[in-house]
């Protein structure tokens, strides 16, 4: 179970990082166009330093032909790293950019998933991650949940070595839906998962089991003060 953030945010990076267990960090265009930084490669390699070695980092490319799709992939992997995932989008030209950035060794996550045989061209074609869009899928009358594990169901059967990364997220049931569906993986906002936390019932028995302490030791008086 991979929990993944999805933005560019410096200090939403920082904060994600420090306080969960964050293993990567996905951006897109749109993502990018939100915090909109000057340099595009600078604001990258310094979140590349915040989330260290140990930590996916997932960049999506913005042409629409397979030639330009290659280029824009080895740009980004000079300026960062190796280690970069590049996200492709499933269409007919991106399935055979991600045939040829696998032939060469790079890291795919393909993306923009919408419909199961999108999914199956993506894996069949070596995706190291498939990103189907939940709440788009939703959307548009269609069970995202149901591609999940059908997608699930083909990675086991035919041994694939591919995880699928949930995205497009509204709210945590969809993410905790995707997970139970058979999704390793998910990319949301910061803001989403801070949402977990946000139960009152959490805040109230913390302020309950501090009274019965108080109670005993003295009001204000902690565990560092005894």
């Amino acid at each position: 179970m991979e929990f993944i953030i999805d933005t560019v945010n410096i200090e939403e990076i920082k904060d994600a990082v420090d306080h969960m267990p964050i293993v990567g960090v996905t951006s897109n265009p749109s993502i990018v166009k939100a915090t909109s930084p000057k340099d595009f490669f600078a604001h990258m390699k310094e979140i590349r330093k915040i989330i260290g070695q140990e930590r996916s980092l997932h960049i999506q490319v913005i042409s629409k032909d397979c030639e330009t799709i290659i280029k824009e992939a080895h740009r980004i992997i000079e300026e960062i790293d190796d280690q970069v995932y590049i996200k492709v989008p499933v269409s007919y030209e991106g399935v055979k950019a991600i045939k040829v950035l696998k032939a060469e060794g790079i890291r795919v996550t393909a993306t923009a998933v919408y419909d199961i045989m999108q999914a199956y061209m993506a894996l069949a074609a070596g995706a190291d991650y498939i990103a189907p869009y939940v709440n788009r899928i939703g959307n548009l009358g269609n069970d995202p949940m149901e591609l999940i594990a059908q997608l699930q169901t083909r990675i086991v059967e035919d041994d694939y070595d591919c995880k699928i990364l949930a995205a497009s997220f509204k709210g945590v049931k969809q993410i905790r839906d995707a997970f139970d569906a058979g999704a390793e993986s998910i990319t949301a906002p910061v803001a989403i998962l801070k949402q977990i936390f946000a139960n009152p019932s959490i805040e109230k028995a913390v302020d309950d089991f501090n009274g019965d302490w108080y109670a005993v030791y003295g009001e204000g008086k902690g565990i560092l003060d005894i």
